[in-house]
């Protein structure tokens, strides 16, 4: 009979419960206790409860007003743990058994409850999930196959079980950058982008990417996982046509079963191995499309940023009005000074000029006229004005590069630019060779040009 069968209809009461939070808390305090406990019996219905009352010590749970469960009892201090041990075991959480050699009862756990106990563990604990799907893993699992003189393949079940978990995590972590795609994307103004990167750098995803990266160290493990899936499949083939090749006689049935088991172990093993090497295939583009993902996400970051820069935040900014009330003055030098005097800086203040990093938009007219604030709707589809598509691996930009150079010097020309792609990627080179000073670079922007298909673009030359 399945688990889910043997559930209690009473079960799922607790997550109806206004002390859910309280009640997961026990369960898990009680089940940690239970793999430390020094007695062999088991825990004791007075253990559970000085568990529980060491829990609510901890907590900071308002006693000043009363306190009604959902049976309509009343809760203390003193009786929290006693009650809240009886619906435990009532809803089916907690099985009890009288042991008479202890004359009380002993309290277990189903074995459904275990799988919500050990659920709510590692909701609740900050390292748990950190290390439980990695390379390294994968790459222990088939080091110690090889290794094993029985050639046990549960220990290669394990491996395939690992490997589709690992997959399964790098596909979660893909889910989950696409959901802060949408919440960039959504923001407009720095501290809401602040905000978004902060929370993506402080997930669990990235917390497991990060190690992933680092102490995982997927392309340290990676071939080595390559090699070891080679060496497995050659050394079962050749234990394989070795037993398959041993004389045994017809009369010997005893030793025909064994080879036959043996064989067929040595074939389930092969299969094994090769649906490993596939998951791993696949977790191998899983990772590479997630490391391109990374990039394109702090790219659309920055491109955000000076968006933002450019045409100013989306709401009313006062020090943006302020700054053009300035400009209109013609005592800006004197309010100026008095400002500085009066925050107390510890720099003097720099003029904002075309060069600089911040430009203000141009007006039609040049001067300036007061207009009424007009609110516009937020439809959330700001990001595809500024952020070109397709986005291009750095690959795909450098071979673009290389193909348009002679003599080692970059140079565009009329033939460059066949279609959108090529002047994506011809904006993606000027970008990346102006964002970065450098004096044994030199940049040219000439004269426009217009491809046979009709572009028209500048001619670009960039000499080392």
């Amino acid at each position: 009979m399945n688990l889910i069968h043997k559930i209690p209809k009473e079960f799922y009461r607790l997550f109806a419960s206004k002390y859910m939070e309280y009640y997961q808390q026990f369960l898990v305090a009680i089940y940690e206790e239970s793999g430390r406990s020094y007695s062999l019996l088991g825990m004791t219905e007075r253990e559970c409860q000085m568990i529980m009352n060491e829990r609510i010590a901890a907590e900071t749970l308002d006693w000043s007003e009363e306190q009604f469960d959902e049976e309509g009892e009343l809760l203390t201090r003193a009786n929290m743990a006693s009650i809240c041990l009886r619906h435990l075991e009532d809803w089916g959480w907690l099985r009890k058994d009288y042991d008479e050699s202890l004359d009380s009862y002993v309290v277990s756990f189903p074995e459904y409850s275990q799988l919500f106990v050990e659920l709510f563990q590692r909701l609740y604990s900050e390292d748990s999930t950190k290390e439980r799907e990695s390379v390294l893993a994968v790459y222990s699992y088939l080091y110690t196959y090889s290794a094993d003189k029985e050639k046990n393949n549960e220990i290669l079940k394990s491996a395939l079980q690992m490997s589709r978990s690992l997959l399964q995590m790098l596909s979660n972590m893909q889910e989950g950058m696409r959901g802060y795609f949408d919440e960039l994307s959504r923001q407009r103004s720095f501290l809401g982008i602040q905000e978004v990167l902060v929370k993506e750098i402080n997930n669990s995803d990235s917390k497991k990417y990060a190690i992933l990266t680092t102490t995982d160290s997927f392309y340290r493990y990676k071939e080595a996982v390559k090699e070891l899936i080679d060496q497995n499949l050659s050394e079962n083939e050749s234990r394989k046509q070795e037993l398959l090749g041993r004389e045994i006689s017809p009369e010997d049935t005893l030793r025909q079963r064994k080879r036959e088991r043996a064989v067929e172990l040595c074939e389930e093993a092969m299969g094994l191995i090769y649906k490993i090497e596939r998951e791993f295939d696949a977790i191998e583009r899983r990772y590479n499309k997630l490391i391109e993902q990374k990039t394109v996400f702090a790219s659309r970051a920055a491109a955000r940023i000076r968006y933002l820069l450019m045409e100013g935040a989306m709401e009313e900014d006062r020090t943006v009005a302020l700054v053009n009330l300035l400009n209109q003055s013609s005592q800006k030098e004197e309010i100026l000074t008095k400002l500085a005097e009066g925050m107390g800086l510890t720099e003097r203040f720099h003029v904002v000029t075309e060069r600089s990093m911040y430009r203000r938009r141009d007006t039609e007219n040049g001067e300036f006229t007061p207009q009424a604030v007009i609110r516009k709707e937020e439809d959330g589809g700001d990001l595809d004005e500024f952020v070109l598509k397709p986005l291009y691996t750095r690959q795909e930009i450098a071979e673009f590069r290389r193909k348009n150079e002679h003599d080692g010097h970059f140079r565009v020309t009329e033939d460059t630019v066949s279609s959108v792609e090529d002047l994506e990627k011809l904006f993606f080179v000027w970008q990346e060779a102006t964002e970065v000073a450098d004096e044994a670079k030199e940049i040219a922007v000439g004269r426009e040009l217009k491809s046979r298909e009709g572009y028209q673009f500048s001619e670009l030359t960039i000499r080392k």
